[in-house]
């Protein structure tokens, strides 16, 4: 199945959460192997809705909705490739479908 084109991506999710550097769960470093940096977060917003073109595979049901997982391929600012695996949520009371994370894909696609 596709996700809607018009998930929402949360900026400040790329740029205070995917891009800064963190003690614990840091996806800064993975990303800059493909010369994503904080001055590159448009170009991960675009990036990411790319993924959407994607098909998407049902994970789970939570108490907040729906998850969703869209494997793929990010070409960064400096031409390298990053496979990743997305996660997307769709909220049981908004019904808007939510960007939530990603981390290296270390599985085949």
């Amino acid at each position: 199945m596709k996700l809607p084109a018009n998930s929402e991506i949360a900026r400040v999710k790329v740029t205070r959460y995917l891009l800064k550097q963190r003690d614990e769960d840091d996806k800064s470093k993975f990303l800059s192997q493909a010369g994503y940096t904080p001055a590159h977060a448009d170009k991960l917003l675009e990036d990411l809705r790319a993924l959407l073109n994607d098909e998407a595979k049902f994970i789970q049901t939570t108490e907040y909705g729906d998850k969703y997982l869209i494997r793929g391929i990010l070409e960064g600012p400096n031409g390298n490739r990053l496979r990743v695996v997305s996660i997307w949520m769709t909220e049981e009371a908004t019904r808007q479908t939510k960007f939530v994370t990603l981390y290296p894909d270390k599985d085949e696609i």
